[in-house]
């Protein structure tokens, strides 16, 4: 007897949002299409960049990155290397001490004292900003990889764009089981996403495993003054302060040397700490346009559920519902596969359809898990 009463008018409601949800992704493909690639080479001697990698417990992974940097098309006398271990309980300083020693570029260990913080990852990037020597700040994260190009990208697009940040692309690294392919999928989503709303004058999302920018910028917004209650967002709120002091100076990095790789969850509990931490920043967003954006999504995402209980329960019409389906999953795929493509996976544009069929729920679901506001972060229970 309700679903009578219900229908008539939120079947129109469920038909505007998916509308526009349409029309949306479609403009998030243009906007991607149009971002300029950053391939040109440019001068080398006007930045000097201090690479801060944030570590705790890195032991597995922290030699690979290192090797990357070794391997830097851009000039060891232009760069530094900065890694702040946060009480590694591992043997994660001794492997970057040691690696130290015969390093050809500039490597320095921070140790951090084991003192409890409501943002491990902000502290640890501030003290090694406040010891930096370098005038464009880039951050990484210690289970990543970058190619030998990397720094030379980042360098050559402050150069010709002047940006006060740079957000580069992630992705993951060769995916070899169905969920590997899954979360390469999503990913790409916010890759993609943020790519172009920086692109159209908004920026909302980035990736600290892949960002650079200003120290001046970084100081002369205060930093993290505001934030540091906040466990997550060292990347997003720092760029949301940086864009309200210097408008239209945020740029992103559309360049294949760029990209930088990281693991793909084989845990799924690590998994669901992880998509928490993230979803949880966006009820502290200052700027309304993310903020309107997470609800946005939120609510097209719960539209497409109750759309499809309501052609269950016979209110809407197969053929109807068919229809809403694809007027959202089409252009997904269109925008998706574009991204996937950049990102050189290919293969995991196979796997679109079955991101769509659990993204509605993924997205609802870690919506509403978020109100519950503590978490955990490197073995750490985080507010």
């Amino acid at each position: 007897m309700t679903e009578q009463y219900v229908a008539p008018w939120m079947v129109p409601i469920l038909w505007i949002l998916i509308l526009s949800y349409g029309f949306f992704t479609v403009l998030l493909y243009v906007l991607w299409k149009f971002l300029p690639s950053n391939n040109k080479k440019q001068s080398s001697t006007s930045n000097f960049i201090s690479i801060i990698i944030p570590v705790r417990n890195e032991q597995d992974n922290i030699e690979n990155l290192l090797t990357d940097l070794e391997k830097q098309s851009f000039p060891y006398e232009r760069f530094e290397v900065l890694v702040v271990d946060d009480s590694s309980t591992d043997q994660t300083a001794a492997i970057v001490q040691r690696l130290s020693l015969h390093s050809a570029c500039s490597i320095s260990l921070i140790s951090l004292p084991d003192i409890p913080t409501s943002s491990p990852k902000k502290r640890a990037i501030e003290t090694a900003i406040n010891q930096a020597k370098g005038n464009l700040i880039v951050t990484t994260d210690g289970d990543c990889r970058v190619k030998s190009g990397w720094l030379q990208a980042i360098s050559d697009c402050h150069v010709s764009s002047k940006a006060k940040l740079i957000s580069g692309p992630v992705t993951f690294f060769r995916e070899t089981s169905f969920t590997d392919h899954l979360q390469t999928v999503e990913f790409s989503s916010l890759i993609g996403s943020g790519a172009s709303a920086i692109a159209a004058g908004f920026p909302s999302l980035c990736n600290g495993a892949n960002l650079a920018y200003e120290k001046s910028a970084f100081f002369a917004v205060n930093g993290y003054d505001g934030v540091h209650h906040i466990a997550s967002g060292d990347d997003e709120f720092l760029m949301h302060k940086i864009s309200s002091k210097y408008p239209g100076s945020i740029k992103f990095l559309k360049n294949p040397e760029a990209i930088v790789s990281t693991k793909a969850h084989t845990e799924w509990p690590l998994f669901f700490k992880q998509r928490k931490r993230w979803a949880s920043k966006w009820k502290h967003y200052e700027s309304r346009t993310p903020l309107v954006l997470a609800l946005y999504i939120f609510a097209c995402n719960l539209s497409v559920i109750i759309a499809g209980l309501l052609c269950l329960s016979g209110n809407i019409s197969t053929q109807n519902f068919g229809i809403l389906l694809l007027i959202k999953c089409a252009p997904e795929w269109l925008f998706l596969g574009t991204i996937l493509h950049f990102l050189k996976k290919s293969v995991s544009i196979f796997f679109i359809p079955f991101t769509q069929v659990l993204y509605p729920f993924y997205v609802c679901f870690f919506g509403l898990i978020v109100q519950k506001p503590e978490y955990e972060w490197k073995g750490r229970k985080l507010r």
